[in-house]
């Protein structure tokens, strides 16, 4: 029983240490939970895909991604792009700035921070790097208890997006102002950039 446990609080931590990391994904949570905006959407797409990634990471298939170059390398291109692109909507909004407006959001906007996310979680090759190989590694020297090491990384992954997603929205009275909004914009527009010319140049 107390293996179970190391190994479950072993996957717990690792993963947390790998999600935590502030990047795209991270700062797109962050803002749609400070708007209010499809939450709850957001964060089970990301928990979800972590867990889907962390199990075939689990099962083997990180040896088979890292195994094809070609396909990474596409990956890093493409997900560059958008990266760089979503980082130009945030500059033109830095230059456009308007007040925090809490809404539940309407079908429109669900269905583009959806497609958002999506594109944020599937199109960066580090998630399949660090969520598919790096934890499928580790959580191959667990031996059987490998499944319950991923089982802690997955929880790890839901845990810190339902608090980065709902918990947010402590931070709405501090972004309140047109002003504030401009400098978050400011620095999401800047992570952007750099992640997806980053991707691009290493690609």
């Amino acid at each position: 029983m107390s293996s179970t446990l190391t190994a479950a609080a072993a996957g717990f931590g690792t993963g947390l240490s790998l999600i935590v990391a502030i990047g795209a994904q991270n700062a797109f949570v962050l803002r749609q939970g400070i708007r209010r905006d499809a939450v709850l959407a957001v964060v089970g797409i990301c928990a979800l895909s972590d867990a889907a990634l962390i199990a075939l990471g689990v099962g083997g298939v990180g040896a088979v991604v890292v195994a094809w170059p070609e396909a990474l390398t596409a990956v890093a291109l493409i997900g560059g792009v958008f990266l760089i692109g979503y980082g130009c909507l945030a500059v033109r909004r830095v230059f456009r700035p308007s007040a925090l407006l809490v809404e539940t959001g309407t079908a429109g906007s669900r269905r583009r921070a959806v497609l958002t996310c999506l594109a944020m979680t599937w199109l960066n090759p580090h998630v399949y790097l660090d969520t598919v190989f790096l934890l499928g590694s580790i959580a191959a020297d667990r031996g059987p208890l490998r499944w319950t090491f991923g089982l802690g990384a997955v929880l790890a992954s839901l845990v810190w997006f339902a608090a980065l997603g709902f918990g947010a929205r402590l931070l709405s009275r501090f972004l309140a102002r047109p002003s504030a909004w401009r400098v978050l914009d400011a620095l999401v527009a800047a992570m952007m950039i750099a992640l997806g010319t980053t991707l691009i140049a290493g690609a």
